[in-house]
């Protein structure tokens, strides 16, 4: 199927695609920015897999660093440079551009890349999710014996202008764009690991865009609502629920590597983050584990907040979303990269991950 996106889709797609960020992926505005801009620039359509050839290759593209730095800087050209540095050492055709996961600039991460190589926007992100490593975005290939990742990051501007091609083994590969991001102040737009259709097929989370625009449009209908309707109609929408109501009492953030590592406090709520929310407590007993989808709304406009726009006083909704109920790439789906988690936060999260339905609803 081939769909013409338009500047009518961009609203939908970044209000569903904050929601499924889970408190990252970008933040709102960089979204309808970037989207309106790419339908202005050029004619984007959006392709499901069955439109390309098994042999098609396609190119993720990806924002990479801390949603908070402050002397971060990624203009709409540095990604499409991204995708030309990544097109120039490939040696072979781009047929497709995917995103690598869902969030409020994540979802139409792709659409003027796409539009400027003359190619397709694929609804087969790396992740039907925001998540924080680049690996959990490389769609399981770092189960692959000998795969070599290709990886172009452009980013920053003066002295702290970068750009670079990194070639070599995935992790490698990914802690090297992380580290880049870093110096370039904070953040990187990153075209990477090029994968066959038929490889993205089994490994990617099919159909996630258009389930981000179907999220925002229940957004849309709502949004009129307050808050907690609105929140519940997402819900519904979702399968997920609304795990409290309250006012951020207290919000730590410190970044560290690249990343946003903090706690928050809403009512006798405590969420975790690493960028993304990662677990979901009401005093210590576990409700939510990263896969699973946790985010906050803000209570007075409605609108998914980034973990890096809290702040004490704002009255919020937490909503869970169970794993089972999310379009997730093999990335995610890997217990083993689950660990990375527990490293930054300090939190136990394979267990509660590799249970049913995220659970940890019944553990502590």
């Amino acid at each position: 199927m081939r769909r013409q996106l338009t500047r009518d889709d961009v609203e939908p797609a970044v209000l569903g695609g904050a929601l499924l960020g889970g408190g990252g992926g970008g933040h709102l505005e960089e979204g309808r920015a970037f989207g309106q801009l790419a339908v202005l620039l050029g004619e984007v359509e959006l392709w499901t897999l069955d439109e390309l050839q098994e042999g098609d290759l396609l190119a993720t593209a990806g924002l990479v660093g801390a949603p908070a730095a402050r002397e971060g800087h990624v203009a709409p050209a540095d990604h499409v440079r991204a995708a030309q540095v990544l097109q120039g050492a490939l040696g072979a055709p781009i047929r497709g551009i995917v995103t690598n996961e869902m969030g409020p600039f994540a979802t139409v991460n792709g659409w003027l890349q796409a539009a400027m190589l003359a190619v397709p926007v694929v609804d087969a992100p790396c992740d039907g999710r925001a998540h924080p490593t680049g690996v959990m975005g490389a769609a399981g290939l770092h189960r692959q014996m000998g795969y070599v990742s290709l990886q172009a990051a452009v980013g920053g501007r003066g002295e702290r202008r970068i750009e670079a091609m990194l070639r070599g083994p995935l992790a490698a590969a990914a802690t090297g764009v992380r580290a880049l991001s870093v110096a370039a102040g904070g953040l990187v737009a990153v075209a990477r690991n090029p994968v066959s259709a038929a490889y993205a097929k089994e490994h990617c989370a099919l159909g996630a865009v258009g389930e981000a625009m179907a999220l925002g449009a229940v957004a849309l209908e709502h949004r009129g609502a307050v808050g907690e309707a609105l929140a519940a109609a997402l819900m519904e929408h979702l399968g997920g629920e609304i795990c409290g109501l309250g006012e951020v009492t207290d919000v730590r953030l410190e970044t560290v590597g690249g990343f946003d590592v903090g706690l928050a406090t809403v009512g006798d709520l405590e969420l975790s983050f690493w960028n993304e929310y990662m677990t979901l407590e009401r005093r210590g007993r576990r409700l939510g584990t990263f896969p699973d989808l946790i985010a906050t709304l803000d209570l007075a406009s409605g609108m998914p907040l980034a973990t890096a726009d809290l702040q004490t006083g704002r009255r919020v909704a937490v909503v869970r979303v169970p794993k089972e109920r999310l379009r997730l790439g093999a990335g995610v789906r890997d217990p083993e990269l689950l660990r990375a988690v527990e490293a930054a936060i300090g939190r136990e999260v394979v267990r509660y991950a590799c249970a049913t339905d995220g659970a940890g609803a019944a553990g502590g």
